[in-house]
C-alpha cells in the first residue's frame, strides 16, 4: 500500500491507497489539527493500525514548506519533516516529500471537469505551461511545464517574494505593514494568515465604521479570517466586504504576475482552501479585470484560462500521483 499525506499548517490529511485501485479511490482517509501534535510521526502513527504499516511499501507526502535533500521544516509549524527518519521509524522502504504546492501541481493534469470551476475561459495551448497558485493559511505557487512525454511539477517559495503594490490602496497597506514586519511578502496580505492584516489595515485606516460586533468577534478568535470573510459574504459589512475586495484584487495581481513568470498558456490554477469559499465573489468580473491589468502583456494574459481547483484532496491526490507515477517509471 501507499500511504500519502497532505500537511498543512492548520490540517494534516492522510490516506491509504493501494495503487491497483488508483488515488481517487483511498482506502482509508482522516484528517487531523496539524498544531495538536509535536510531528507528523504522531500523526502518523496515531493513523496507522499494525497491521497497516507492515504493508506500506511507499509514502508520499506534500507539505506546506520548502524540502530539501529529503528534508522540511514547515513554514507556519514548529515541526521537521524528515523523510529519511520517517523510513526507519515506520520502516518504509521509500518516503517522498514534496513542496505543498508541488503535490497540488501533481494533481493537475489528472483533476477532471467536475474538480475545476472556470473564473475565465480562454484558449490553452497544448503542451504549454501552466501555473498554480494556492491561498490557504499560506499563499503556495508552483508551475508544470511538459517534457516531451507528461507534466513535470516544479515548486516554488514564490508566495514569500515581495509584496508590490498596484493601487493607491495597496501602497498604503504596504507602508502599514511595514512598521510591524521585517518583510512584507505576498504571504502576508493574501493567505488565511494574511487577512486579518488586510482587515487591521482598514480598521486603523479610519475610513470605516468599526462594528463592535465583529471587532470583538475578530479580536477572540484563534482564525479569524472566516470570521471575516463571514461578515462579507453573509451580512454583507462594508469593512469586511472592502477587506475581501482587497484580498481578491491582491490575488488577481499575483496571479497574473506568475502566469507572466512561467508565461503559462497552458492555463492557470487556482488551489487553496480559500478560492472555493469565495468563489462567487471570484466570478465577477473584477478578478478577471485585475489578473488581465499587465500594460503591454495584457493580450497575451487575455487568452490564457483560469480555473479554481474545487476538489477537496488535490495536495493528496498529487502526492499519491507522484509516488505512483515513480512506481511506473522504473517498472
Amino acid at each position: 500500500m501507499l500511504l500519502t499525506g497532505d500537511i498543512g499548517g492548520t490540517k494534516t490529511a492522510l490516506a491509504l491507497i493501494d495503487p491497483a485501485q488508483g488515488a481517487r479511490r483511498p482506502l482509508r482517509e482522516a484528517r487531523f489539527a496539524s498544531d495538536a501534535y509535536n510531528s507528523l510521526t504522531a500523526i502518523i502513527a496515531q493513523f496507522l493500525t499494525p497491521s497497516e504499516q507492515n504493508q506500506i511499501a511507499q509514502a508520499s507526502f506534500g507539505v506546506a514548506g520548502p524540502v530539501v535533500a529529503g528534508r522540511a521544516e514547515i513554514t507556519n509549524l514548529p515541526w521537521v519533516i524528515d523523510a529519511a527518519e520517517l523510513a526507519r521509524v515506520f520502516g518504509i522502504e521509500r518516503v517522498f516529500l514534496l513542496n505543498d504546492l508541488e503535490a497540488i501541481a501533481n494533481a493537475v493534469p489528472h483533476l477532471q471537469p467536475d474538480d475545476l470551476a472556470t473564473l475565465k475561459p480562454g484558449e490553452a495551448e497544448a503542451d504549454g505551461a501552466i501555473a498554480v497558485i494556492a491561498p490557504g493559511t499560506g499563499l503556495g505557487e508552483a508551475f508544470l511545464t511538459w517534457n516531451g512525454r507528461t507534466y513535470q511539477a516544479h515548486p516554488s517559495e514564490g508566495g514569500h517574494a515581495s509584496f508590490g503594490p498596484t493601487t493607491a490602496a495597496q501602497r498604503d497597506l504596504l507602508i502599514y505593514l511595514q512598521t510591524q514586519f521585517d518583510h512584507v511578502s505576498y504571504e502576508r496580505v493574501c493567505s488565511g494568515s494574511g487577512v486579518p492584516n488586510l482587515y487591521a489595515f482598514l480598521r486603523d485606516s479610519g475610513c470605516f465604521a468599526v462594528p463592535g460586533w465583529l471587532d470583538t468577534a475578530v479580536a477572540a478568535a484563534e482564525d479569524p479570517t472566516p470570521i471575516i470573510f463571514a461578515a462579507a459574504l453573509e451580512e454583507e459589512e462594508p469593512m469586511a466586504l472592502a477587506a475581501l475586495d482587497l484580498f481578491i484584487s491582491i490575488l488577481a495581481d499575483e496571479a497574473g504576475n506568475l502566469a507572466l513568470k512561467v508565461l503559462s498558456t497552458g492555463g492557470i490554477y487556482i488551489g487553496g482552501g480559500i478560492p472555493p469559499r469565495i468563489l462567487s465573489q471570484l466570478q465577477r468580473p473584477f478578478f478577471r479585470e485585475q489578473f488581465q491589468r499587465k500594460g503591454r502583456f495584457s493580450d497575451i494574459l487575455a487568452d490564457m484560462p483560469i480555473y479554481v481547483i474545487c476538489h477537496p484532496h488535490a495536495g493528496l491526490l498529487g502526492a499519491a500521483e507522484y509516488a505512483m507515477q515513480r512506481m511506473k517509471d522504473e517498472i
